[in-house]
Formats: C-alpha cells, sequence, structure tokens
C-alpha cells in the first residue's frame, strides 16, 4: 500500500448531488480513508464533513492553479465532480504527482485533458470517468459480454426519473450536451457518426414492458465498449419518466437495460439482454462508480496503486467485482 493512501482524497464539488453520495460511499467502503470536501459553501461541507467522520472541508478556486490552497496541502487524489474548464484542478493534480478523476468530460470535450496528460505523461493516474453511471454501466456490460465469442452490438438504454436530474453540475453538463452539441456520437456498422435525423433517437422497451422513445448521449461507454469488445455497433439512449406516470406507492428509481447481440459461447447467435434497477437512482449508482474508481486507483482494493498513465475504467476494474458490488448494494440484475 503506498504512503499516498493514507493523505486525504479531495473531492471537488463534494457537496453536490453525486458528490455527496460519492463521500459516503467510499466511506462505506474505506472507514479509515480521510476525505477532504473542495467546495465553495464551507458552512454546507462541514456538516458533512462532520457527518463522514475523518473528513473535512477546504475552499477551492478553481480559477487558481494552486487552487487556492496552502501549499503545504497534500492529497492522495484529486476527483472532479464538475465540470472544470480551466483544467487547474487536473494541473493540480500533475503537479501533486496524484491520481486524477474527471467525471463531468463527455466523449466531445476530453481533448484538452488528453493533450495535458501527453505533455506530461509520468505525473499522475489520469482515470476517465465521463461514462454512464461513473463506469458501472460499461463494466457491468463487459461482465455480460463474456459469455459471447463475438459481439456485434450493444445497445443501453436508461429510464430516468424526473425527481432524478440531478444538481447544478449534471443540469450544467445537460445545458452543454443540448446547446453545444446537439448531434451525440454512435457507432453505426463500423462507423463513428455524430447522428443526424432518425439516427437520433431510438425506440426501446423498459423493464415493464412500456414503449420508449430515447435520444443518445455521447458519453464515453460510446468508444471505450466498442475498443474492448470489437463490436461495430454501440449507442447509448436515455428518456425521462415523468413523477405522475410512476405506479402508486412506488417512489424513484433508475432503468438500465443492456442489450447485447453477437455469437454466443454454445455457437448460438442473437441479443441477450439484461436489466439493472436501482432504488437508490441514477446518483447513488454514479456515486459507487466514484468510488470504486478511488479505492481501485489508490491500490486499497483490486490491486496495487495505479501507475501514471491514461486510462478508462475498464482497464483498472474487474467487471465481475463491479457487477458483485453493485448487486451488494442494492442493484437488481435480470437476464432475459
Amino acid at each position: 500500500m503506498s504512503s499516498n493512501t493514507q493523505k486525504p482524497v479531495l473531492i471537488i464539488g463534494g457537496t453536490g448531488v453525486v458528490g455527496s453520495r460519492a463521500a459516503k460511499t467510499l466511506r462505506r467502503l474505506q472507514p479509515a480513508l480521510p476525505i477532504t470536501l473542495g467546495v465553495r459553501n464551507l458552512e454546507k461541507a462541514q456538516a458533512l464533513a462532520r457527518e463522514l467522520g475523518n473528513a473535512d472541508a477546504v475552499r477551492v478556486d478553481l480559477e487558481r492553479r494552486d487552487l487556492g490552497l496552502p501549499e503545504t496541502a497534500s492529497f492522495s487524489a484529486v476527483v472532479a465532480l464538475l465540470k472544470d474548464e480551466t483544467l487547474n484542478s487536473m494541473k493540480y493534480a500533475q503537479a501533486k504527482g496524484v491520481p486524477y478523476i474527471p467525471f463531468s468530460d463527455f466523449v466531445f470535450d476530453i481533448g484538452p485533458a488528453v493533450a495535458l496528460h501527453i505533455q506530461h505523461p509520468d505525473r499522475s493516474a489520469v482515470l476517465m470517468l465521463g461514462h454512464f453511471l461513473g463506469g458501472t454501466t460499461a463494466l457491468a456490460t463487459l461482465h455480460f459480454a463474456r459469455e459471447f465469442r463475438r459481439v456485434d452490438s450493444i445497445e443501453v438504454s436508461a429510464v430516468f426519473d424526473s425527481d432524478d436530474v440531478g444538481g447544478p453540475a449534471a443540469q450544467g453538463d445537460m445545458e452543454r450536451v443540448t446547446k453545444g452539441v446537439p448531434s451525440p456520437l454512435l457507432l453505426k456498422d463500423g462507423k463513428f457518426l455524430w447522428a443526424q435525423g432518425a439516427d437520433v433517437e431510438r425506440e426501446f422497451v423498459g423493464v415493464d414492458g412500456t414503449k420508449w422513445r430515447g435520444r443518445a448521449y455521447p458519453l464515453l461507454d460510446v468508444v471505450s465498449l466498442p475498443a474492448e469488445t470489437g463490436a461495430r455497433s454501440v449507442r447509448l439512449d436515455f428518456a425521462v419518466r415523468d413523477a405522475a406516470s410512476r405506479p402508486a406507492g412506488q417512489g424513484p428509481s433508475h432503468e438500465v437495460i443492456i442489450e447485447i447481440t453477437g455469437e454466443r459461447a454454445d455457437g448460438t447467435t442473437g441479443p441477450v439482454r439484461h436489466e439493472l434497477v436501482d432504488p437508490d437512482v441514477h446518483s447513488g449508482m454514479s456515486a459507487r462508480g466514484v468510488a470504486f474508481a478511488v479505492e481501485r486507483l489508490l491500490g486499497l482494493a483490486g490491486g496495487p496503486p495505479v501507475k501514471p498513465g491514461l486510462y478508462h475504467p475498464e482497464r483498472l476494474l474487474d467487471p465481475a467485482y463491479v457487477v458483485a458490488r453493485l448487486q451488494e448494494f442494492g442493484t437488481r440484475i435480470r437476464r432475459q
């Protein structure tokens, strides 16, 4: 175990909807790991720090390369749970020589972070986590894909509850997608395309049989899953359920449908469908992905501390391990 793991993890945006849950999940997984919440509102963060235990809060200024922190400040990793357009959080991690996790980078805006890593490849382990649900969906997909000799296509669909659309950071991410990049990326018949017209939307069937019309979304799963599986078609589509349409007495939940088509181990071909349903909704599942990533980078689970490099979650985390942990946290999985 690296001595770095005795230093606190700096979670920037640690009091947000996903950030607070990520901190609580990390505390559950690693009771002894110190946590520092990097925020703008210290009062709110200090209350969460007291609840977590072995935690504190600091005010972070993303306009400054030193984040406005004392020169003596020392951390084991830096996690950015909001879009840092300055990349000062990454520069800070590189200067300190500690791992870095950017959570809010879509497939269309990772270029600056990749370029910064190429400039300083030996300083930090950079885990790109702009995947759906903090990488947990991609890892579950890869676990399910193990029953195939050949994967031809992967279609991931999700139904969000209207009461689970996230906080200000998530709302800002959604605005960047809908206004800045109206054409989502997908892989179709072996070609990456910025979807237009009919390709933008796709109809899918939800867990309860409801038909949904989802819109494609440009997350990093679209590029990492074909790189890992060789699939010729990959896309993610999301729909939103209005709270009024929920069955009586049912609270918010999140459902993910993973449909893989290819040649199975027994030589037959066709689709296999897996359904994931979680009452802790989208933000809870995302938080688990962040926590799994942090403990893996620090060498607290799944192997030694990760060396400097540029990573996707599937290169560091074992898919079977992640699926088992999701189920322990309450995710229900059904194969069809």
